[in-house]
């Protein structure tokens, strides 16, 4: 049995999604947006310490701002180890002057701009953001019987 290198062993990259925007919201159109973020914001995020559940970007002095998104941040302080903090001050998100105007006029229109995941695998890291509509709560129901009918079919499939 050959040995292998270091090179054939992958880093796994942790998935930040917001498992809840799928469910609270009809999502339209997605757009990647950079994120203006320091060093210790940085290492949350490749370190998989992110929270997007709740967030939502507002748009303010002509640019737009992420909200809510909690960050876990380590404080590398003598005498305490690995001792966290949380951080959900807004971040700015970095889009074109285009996708901005185009962000405008879907939120006068009723859309909410929210977060749907977090890409931390390149040099960058990037920010998924989607235009949605609120579901009501009967919209809400009937998403949860869709899925747990496709789940009882899967389980008849798969015995048969």
């Amino acid at each position: 049995m050959a040995k292998k290198s270091k090179q054939d062993k992958k880093p796994i990259i942790p998935q930040i999604v917001n498992k809840r925007a799928k469910f609270d919201y009809h999502l339209e159109e997605e757009i990647v947006a950079g994120m203006v973020l320091n060093g210790r914001e940085v290492r949350a995020a490749r370190d998989g310490h992110v929270q997007l559940k709740g967030a939502f970007a507002t748009i303010r002095g002509g640019e737009l701002w992420l909200n809510n998104a909690s960050f876990s941040i380590k404080l590398n302080e003598r005498g305490k180890a690995n001792q966290k903090t949380v951080d959900t001050e807004p971040k700015k998100l970095l889009v074109s002057r285009k996708q901005l105007n185009n962000l405008i006029e879907q939120k006068q229109q009723g859309f909410t701009i929210v977060p749907i995941k977090m890409l931390t695998g390149g040099k960058f890291i990037k920010l998924v953001i989607s235009l949605g509509k609120g579901k009501k709560k009967f919209d809400k129901r009937e998403t949860i019987k869709r899925r747990d009918i496709e789940r009882d079919a899967k389980r008849i499939l798969k015995f048969r």
